[in-house]
C-alpha cells in the first residue's frame, strides 16, 4: 500500500500554505501532521529537533521515509518530482537560474516580513520590529522595481516564463501578508498587482489572511 506524503503542517505559516498550495496544484494528496508552533512551541521540542529538523523550522516533509526540511526545496522537491510539463520548475538552465534567485530572495522575505508578523501577531516580541520593517520594505523595493521591468517586457511572473513558478509561489504569502506585521503594499504598486494576479490563478486555495479571490 503506498504511504502518503506527511505534511508537518501549521495552518497559520505562510511557509506551509506554499507547500500546500503546490500540493493542491499539483494534486498530490497528503497527510497533514498539525504541529502546534504556537503556543505550544512544539518545533522547539526535542522530537521535533531530533527526528524532523535540527533547526526547529517548519514545514517538513516525510515521502516514503525521505524527511526534507526547508520550504524552498520542498517546492523544488515536489515539482521536480510530481509536475510531468515542468511547468513549476521549468527544465531551462537560464529559468531554473532565475527561479533559484527567487528562492534566495524568498527566504530573505521570510527573515523580514514574516519576522514582523510574528512580532505583531503572536507577540514575538525579542524581534527588533523596525530593523524587520525596514529589511521587509527593501526587499519588496527589489520584487517592486523587477515586476515593473516584466511588466514592460509583456511579463506577469518573476521569472521569464509565461506562466507563474515556484519562485512566485516562494516569494508570494509573506508579501501578501504584510499588513499582518504592519507593512503596507502602498508604494510598491507593481507588487500589489502581481499578488492579485496569483489570488486569482484557477486552484488557489488561499489561508488565514489570504483569500482565494471572488467569482468574477
Amino acid at each position: 500500500m503506498t504511504t502518503l506524503l506527511r505534511l508537518h503542517d501549521y495552518p497559520l505559516s505562510g511557509n506551509c500554505f506554499k507547500v500546500r498550495q503546490l500540493l493542491a496544484w499539483l494534486a498530490v494528496p497528503y497527510e497533514a501532521v498539525p504541529v502546534d508552533f504556537y503556543p505550544g512551541r512544539a518545533h522547539k521540542s526535542p522530537a521535533f529537533l531530533a527526528q524532523l529538523n535540527p533547526l526547529g523550522q517548519i514545514p517538513v516533509i516525510e515521502d516514503e521515509g525521505f524527511v526534507l526540511r526547508d520550504a524552498q526545496a520542498i517546492l523544488v522537491y515536489l515539482a521536480s518530482r510530481h509536475d510531468a510539463r515542468r511547468r513549476w520548475y521549468p527544465d531551462d538552465p537560464k529559468l531554473r537560474g532565475q527561479v533559484a534567485m527567487w528562492l534566495a530572495t524568498a527566504d530573505e522575505i521570510t527573515r523580514n516580513a514574516s519576522a514582523a508578523r510574528l512580532h505583531d501577531a503572536l507577540g514575538y516580541r525579542h524581534l527588533d520590529i523596525e530593523a524587520c520593517r525596514a529589511g521587509a520594505r527593501a526587499v519588496f523595493r527589489v520584487l517592486d522595481d523587477h515586476l515593473a521591468e516584466q511588466a514592460s517586457a509583456g511579463l506577469r511572473w518573476l521569472a521569464a516564463a509565461a506562466e507563474p513558478t515556484i519562485a512566485d509561489l516562494a516569494c508570494f504569502p509573506y508579501v501578501a501578508l504584510a499588513g499582518e506585521g504592519g507593512i503596507s503594499l502602498d508604494e510598491f504598486p507593481a507588487l500589489r498587482h502581481w499578488v492579485w494576479d496569483f489570488r486569482h490563478l484557477p486552484g488557489f486555495i488561499g489561508m488565514s489572511g489570504i483569500f482565494p479571490a471572488g467569482p468574477a
